[in-house]
């Protein structure tokens, strides 16, 4: 985290002020010395469920756990700047203001380590897509399969296998990282979707089932409960609804968003984590990245996803689809350590052309696995069903059939359940950067689990 140049902004920011416009700085915070929180008292900042999860998998609550220093809060808050947003794990406050010189008292403050500009633009009240409306007529043809035209992207995995020995995601939760879940209140075949809530952090006072309809259907690859039309990967686990996608704008702050999202993820006691969403360039070029930032460190979004597995959550992630641009790879946070990148493939195992490829700048394999996203199955804002290319979609069509995997070796750690993944794939004698260890068997390492199972 570098400490924002204030020469270099000089001039920009000069022009800027003349316009409406607003500012969202990344503050890095030097400690957390002086934290009325303790590590003895982890009640005090995670749910049971949360510290539950983390003594099944020997994890100790550590300072990364602690809240940001509430003096420290009220003090760049006393400087005039709206608290946005804060990080825990990578101790930073994000704030708000419409005076660009006001980050130099923040960052005079003694506690304060860096400050980085992460927005600047000016905002809109309300996204460009809460304004169209879509007709909802939840029309649902029925096929001869239970998981009508989805049936062919579990088939592959042998989905149906775990699911016919009964493991459909009860118990287990999920959440959803993403942009927005535009009329997922009102599809038939979500109806039985047990919600445990929802929460946006780019827009608190928007409407998630107005915003964007890009969630909605990555939620239909797993939640989808229609006999005969859709049944998704896991129809029977728990889901929280989260937004860090800013659509009308394309910056930093939304790791920020993407960061406060999955630590609030961790804190109510989420057990797999889906995000279909990745980041390489910006609204401000200046801040895209280069092949060297995808070492699983450099991004914030990297960072947080990585730090999940520690805090024993499953992180599942869209590889990207750069695959027919000049970029080709990976787009954070798929380059994260102790995360389950997604390929996509069609419905004959080949590569879809527009997927993203690995490796990682320290050369670690990437893309982990490869699942169905050209011509995924999945729901429209209509309520029909109808199919979209993207690895958008590979990963939450595996995201829930990890979630169902581990709930059948609830014993497994994080970390563990992920290397169990790999090892069921089809190519995981010899990994590459394009499939990257295969397409996965979940019946496979259920029963690799389960040995007695697989003697009978």
């Amino acid at each position: 985290m570098k400490k924002i140049s204030f020469i270099a902004f000089a001039f920009l920011l000069a022009i800027a002020a003349q316009s409406k416009v607003t500012y969202k700085f990344r503050i890095s915070l030097k400690d957390k010395k002086n934290t009325e929180y303790s590590l003895d008292k982890p009640q005090q900042f995670l749910s049971e469920k949360a510290i539950l999860r983390r003594t099944k998998q020997k994890l100790a609550v550590d300072s990364t756990d602690l809240p940001v220093v509430g003096k420290y809060i009220k003090a760049i808050r006393g400087t005039g700047a709206e608290i946005l947003v804060t990080s825990k794990w990578n101790n930073t406050v994000t704030v708000r203001c419409a005076d660009s010189l006001l980050v130099n008292r923040i960052a005079s403050l003694p506690f304060v380590s860096g400050a980085e500009l992460v927005w600047m633009g000016q905002e809109q009240a309300v996204s460009t897509d809460a304004a169209r409306k879509d007709t909802v007529t939840n029309k649902l043809e029925k096929t001869d399969n239970y998981y009508g035209k989805a049936f062919r992207q579990i088939e592959i995995h042998n989905g149906q296998k775990l699911h016919e020995a009964g493991f459909r995601g009860q118990g287990m939760t999920i959440a959803i990282i993403d942009g927005g879940f535009k009329n997922a209140n009102q599809l038939k075949a979500l109806k039985s979707m047990k919600l445990l809530g929802i929460h946006d952090f780019v827009k608190p006072k928007s409407d998630l089932f107005e915003e964007n309809n890009h969630g909605m259907m990555v939620l239909s690859c797993m939640a989808s409960n229609a006999p005969h039309s859709i049944v998704g990967t896991a129809p029977e686990a728990s889901y929280w609804l989260l937004r860090s996608e800013d659509i009308d704008s394309e910056n930093l702050v939304e790791q920020d968003y993407w960061s406060a999202a999955i630590e609030f993820a961790d804190s109510v006691g989420v057990d797999v984590v889906n995000t279909s969403l990745g980041y390489r360039t910006f609204d401000d070029s200046s801040k895209n990245y280069t092949y060297q930032d995808l070492d699983g460190l450099k991004t914030m979004i990297s960072r947080s996803a990585g730090m999940a597995a520690n805090k024993g959550m499953i992180v599942v992630c869209s590889a990207g689809n750069e695959g027919r641009g000049s970029w080709k790879k990976i787009t954070p946070p798929a380059d994260a350590f102790n995360v389950i990148t997604v390929a996509a493939i069609d419905s004959s195992l080949v590569l879809a052309p527009f997927s993203s490829i690995g490796n990682t700048t320290d050369n670690r394999v990437k893309p982990d696995v490869s699942a169905i996203g050209q011509k995924s199955v999945v729901l429209k804002t209509n309520g029909e069903v109808g199919t979209a290319n993207g690895t958008s979609f590979s990963s939450p069509t595996f995201c829930g059939l990890v979630t169902c995997l581990w709930q059948s070796c609830p014993e497994l750690t994080a970390k563990q359940v992920i290397e169990l993944v790999r090892k069921s794939c089809n190519h995981s004698a010899f990994p590459d950067n394009i499939y990257g260890y295969g397409v996965p068997d979940v019946y496979k390492a259920y029963l690799s689990v389960h040995s007695e199972i697989a003697n009978k």
